[in-house]
């Protein structure tokens, strides 16, 4: 009698009967697809809203929305008619964030590339078919692109998603492509055809370019980078107002400061692989070279972390181990 009152009162998943494990695994991942359609702990969205977003029938996204809200991760605003995003959604991610002084010393490093150009530099992981920023950085100056940290974008058409697919080793890059023209042709399409030269490009030379493939206002340049926290490629990128950047300018001038924007951030990933996260971070001064001449100058500070860190590998040194892409 015990174990069926215990079984009663855990909260279930209430899409009809279905037992077997690829139906749990379908619902866990479309669960996680309405999760995804709320940007921001302020964003309220109705049934009707979240089944345009997310594709899924209108009727399957109330089960979910219900069996989400008995779990506390939306909330139901009655007046509203409308979801939000729950507390224990907020619990969970605030747990998942205790690399936060990982980040700050990543921040530090995009915001060095962000006072020289004027654009967007940002530190982003994949998700599905996006990458979202975990950070970013721009000058006052900045022009063209205005992301924030949570900001998703599109893996097909930015140049940052390219040297992402790019750096995964070929049978696991097909296979994402494979599902993406599965689930999302438009974006394969414009993909596709891009691929092969952004694997040799990126061999040859550590980088990817894409040109106005999200705006035709906006050049990107891009790193992938292996990352031994989440076992997968991740990516610096900057974009950048075409009008003062073309391509020839981004090879030559902006290229280069994102390799080596590339190496930095690289260098803190592969020293934050052990447990970093919990433990005290002692600054020290230390001295650094700028990009743009030779002369040493002096950081605020560095930590054993920045102090302990190996040169960065090459993306495609690594074997991607994303099998499950």
């Amino acid at each position: 009698m015990g174990r069926r009152s215990e079984r009663l009162s855990r909260p279930r998943l209430l899409i009809g009967d279905t037992t077997g494990e690829g139906d749990v695994i379908q619902v866990v991942s479309r669960a996680f697809d309405v999760l995804r359609c709320f940007e921001g702990h302020e964003a309220r969205l109705g049934n009707l809203e979240i089944s345009n977003r997310c594709g899924l029938p209108r009727s399957t996204v109330s089960r979910l929305t219900h069996t989400l809200t008995r779990m506390g991760q939306l909330v139901y605003l009655p007046r509203d008619q409308k979801y939000r995003i729950g507390p224990s959604a907020v619990a969970m991610s605030t747990s998942m964030m205790k690399g936060l002084q990982l980040r700050n010393l990543i921040r530090q490093r995009l915001q060095d590339v962000a006072e020289q150009l004027p654009g967007t530099v940002g530190f982003v992981i994949p998700d599905r078919f996006h990458l979202v920023y975990l950070e970013f950085a721009r000058s006052a100056n900045a022009l063209g692109l205005h992301e924030v940290t949570g900001s998703r974008i599109s893996m097909a058409s930015t140049a940052a998603g390219h040297a992402y697919t790019a750096a995964l080793e070929p049978e696991i890059g097909d296979a994402l492509l494979a599902e993406m023209e599965r689930e999302a042709p438009e974006a394969a399409k414009v993909l596709r055809p891009r691929i092969e030269t952004n694997r040799q490009f990126l061999r040859e030379n550590g980088y990817v370019v894409a040109c106005g493939l999200w705006s035709p206002h906006i050049n990107g340049v891009a790193v992938p980078l292996w990352s031994p926290q989440y076992q997968t490629f991740v990516v610096v990128t900057i974009g950048l107002l075409a009008a003062m950047y073309d391509e020839e300018r981004l090879h030559a001038e902006v290229a280069p400061m994102m390799i080596e924007l590339g190496r930095s951030v690289g260098g803190l990933l592969e020293g934050a692989e052990g447990d970093v996260f919990n433990s005290r971070l002692d600054r020290k001064p230390v001295a650094v070279t700028a990009h743009n001449n030779n002369k040493p100058i002096r950081s605020e500070g560095v930590n054993e972390l920045e102090a302990g860190t190996r040169r960065a590998r090459s993306a495609r040194s690594v074997r991607a181990r994303d099998g499950g892409r």
